[in-house]
Order: structure tokens, then C-alpha cells, then sequence
């Protein structure tokens, strides 16, 4: 059982609402601290931010293809080109994915998928011209900044090229897939073929620089330290400072099956650390997700004791966290995600991509 130097123990009793704590302090919380007292001093935090609420939104993925020229350890979703099981949708496909839900309202489309060498740069133009036309008022969530890196590479474009036309097409926001774990020597044991964690994060400070919104992640519980989970949200941090823009951070859970790693995946009480350390350190990231489809419904409530204000939304049908084990739903329904909000004891709230109130 983890015991708190007593420091420690007052310096989290005493945190103020938004006040920032430094890299060495947060290393020897996690390290220290018991999750009960993380807890209660990431619960302050986020009720001072969003009080009892706790927010949910109605979205749809769509993952368009698994074909990907990286070949990332972690990774049971991708297929190589030609390998069984590979798949790639027509354009017509992508209309029928979305046409299917035509009469429900989604709010926002969700688009990531592997690096298909064969798909052509208009194919994704025209995707989201798609999207645009059947759901106007949605907002296109779609690319990762690897996406927008591939896109730029085969196309010998620079990424704020690739990031104008995109957003011509229809692009509102950046998801925060790909940046797994930003230390060189984690990366080179993850996912040798993927860009860096530098060009991810320049890819992001571009993108605000230009007015766009993104979103952020940390892939853990696999093979990484405390350092270099506290690191990570270091470089976060620091480029939301210096190009503010980030939404939402959302830890994800490595799924330990069909892969290559092998690794445990983290438990549930590493889990809530995570989420507790990240509401606690990201003083200027606004929202913190629980990301039900990775970790399960049970996981993700307690999330939200834990820091968490987000429980993300109905998904329907995600592709990715499946292919590797996670055995939550592929999708809730309105009804089902007020029900699981409600019975924690927080207000469930309907927003939009922005978390602006529905």
C-alpha cells in the first residue's frame, strides 16, 4: 500500500483551484500518495472547474480503414497491405456508414484510421466533404496529427497545407490519437515507424496557431514510468501555454490482447492515478475524459470521482480499442449514458465537440 510523505499529503490537502504544481512535486505524489488522496485532491479541482457535471456527447466514429504502413507494438486494430482481414471504404461506403444514422442526432463525426498507402489525397478531401454534406451541423472530428504527417509526406505538402485544405473540406478539430508516449526511448520500443513525439506536438501547435482546436492523449500502462507519463503531460503543458488550444486530454488505457507487447495494462487503481494526476497537473487543459470504450463503464464512473468530467459519448461503432480485447460495448445510447452518469451521483449534461451545452 502506497503511504504519502506527510509533504506530500499537505501540499495536496492544500491545492488551490488551478494552481500549478511542478514536474518533481507530481513524481513524488504519484509515487507517494495513496489514490484516495489524489482522489480527493483532483475531485477539488474538477468540481471547481465543472462543479456536478458531468458531460457526454452524442457522436458517431468512423473508422475508415485498418491498412497501415506503421506496424505499432501496441497495435491489434492495423493490417498490412494485401493481409487478411484489411479493409479500406468507398467513398459509398462511408455514405451508407453515415446515412444509417441519418435520423439520430449526432453532433459529431469522429474520423481516425491506419496509413493507407493507396488511398489518394482527394479520397480524404472528399471525405470530409461527405460527412459535410450529410451532417451540416455536426462537427468533423477527424486526422490525427501521424494522419495529417502521412498525408503531408506522400503528398510532398508541408502540414499546414495539408491542415487548409482539410479544413476547406469541412475540419473542425483535430482528435489527439498518436502521441502514445512522447519519450524517445518509450517510442522506439512502441512504435519505431511513427513520427516523433515533436513533429505530434508541432502538428497540434500549428493547428492552434491557425484557430483550430485539438485534443490530446497518453497511451499508458504498458511498458512506461511515472517519469515518462509526467513528462508527457510536461510537453503538453508547455505547448498549451506557449499556443493554447488543447480541449480535452483523455489517458487511454493500452489494451493488453492481440498485440505484440504483451504488456499487463494497467489496473484499475493505476488507472484512477492517472486520471487524478492529469487534473492535478494539466492546470490549463480544461477537461480530463474518462474514456469508457477503453477501460469499461464501471472504470470510467469511477473516473469521474477521480478527476475526470468527461465520459465521452454513444461512439457506435468503435473499431480500434475492440481489435485489441476491450470488452465494454461498441456503443451506448443516450438513455444508457444518463443512466450510468446519473447512478455515480454527478448530472449528466449533453455538449457538443466545444462542450458547449446542449
Amino acid at each position: 500500500m502506497t503511504t504519502s510523505t506527510e509533504a506530500v499529503r499537505r501540499r495536496l490537502a492544500g491545492l488551490k483551484p488551478g494552481e500549478r504544481i511542478d514536474p518533481g512535486f507530481a513524481l513524488e505524489a504519484a509515487r507517494t500518495a495513496s489514490v484516495h488522496e489524489l482522489g480527493e485532491a483532483a475531485l477539488r479541482q474538477r468540481r471547481a472547474r465543472h462543479g456536478d457535471r458531468a458531460y457526454y456527447v452524442y457522436n458517431q466514429h468512423l473508422n475508415y480503414t485498418n491498412i497501415c504502413r506503421n506496424q505499432c507494438r501496441f497495435c491489434a486494430y492495423f493490417k498490412r497491405k494485401g493481409e487478411d482481414g484489411g479493409y479500406a471504404y468507398t467513398l459509398d461506403q462511408i455514405r451508407e456508414e453515415l446515412q444509417a444514422r441519418k435520423n439520430q442526432p449526432v453532433r459529431e463525426i469522429h474520423i481516425v484510421g491506419g496509413l493507407n498507402p493507396d488511398l489518394p489525397y482527394q479520397y480524404y478531401l472528399d471525405m470530409l466533404s461527405l460527412c459535410r454534406e450529410i451532417r451540416p451541423q455536426a462537427v468533423i472530428k477527424a486526422f490525427t496529427a501521424v494522419e495529417v504527417a502521412h498525408f503531408a509526406d506522400t503528398q510532398g505538402l508541408d502540414e499546414a497545407t495539408v491542415l487548409e485544405d482539410m479544413r476547406r473540406a469541412g475540419l473542425d478539430i483535430l482528435p489527439g490519437g498518436g502521441a502514445e508516449v512522447f519519450a524517445p526511448a518509450m517510442r522506439a520500443k512502441l512504435c519505431p515507424e511513427k513520427i516523433s513525439g515533436e513533429r505530434w506536438l508541432r502538428i497540434h501547435g500549428l493547428a492552434h496557431g491557425m484557430g483550430m482546436r485539438t485534443n490530446c492523449t497518453m497511451l499508458f500502462g504498458h511498458v512506461e514510468s511515472w517519469e515518462d507519463r509526467i513528462h508527457h503531460l510536461e510537453r503538453l503543458r508547455e505547448l498549451e501555454d506557449e499556443s493554447p488550444g488543447f480541449v480535452c486530454f483523455i489517458p487511454l488505457a493500452y489494451q493488453p490482447r492481440n498485440n505484440e507487447l504483451a504488456a499487463a495494462g494497467p489496473t484499475g487503481e493505476d488507472y484512477l492515478r492517472m486520471i487524478s494526476l492529469s487534473r492535478i497537473f494539466l492546470d490549463n487543459i480544461p477537461h480530463i475524459k474518462a474514456y469508457w470504450v477503453f477501460v469499461g463503464i464501471k472504470a470510467a464512473q469511477m473516473a469521474l470521482w477521480a478527476g475526470a468530467d468527461d465520459f465521452d459519448g454513444t461512439i457506435v461503432e468503435e473499431k480500434i480499442g475492440h481489435a485489441a480485447g476491450a470488452d465494454s460495448p461498441t456503443g451506448l445510447t443516450i438513455d444508457e449514458l444518463v443512466r450510468v452518469i446519473t447512478a455515480t451521483g454527478f448530472t449528466p449534461v449533453q455538449r457538443d465537440t466545444f462542450f458547449q451545452e446542449v
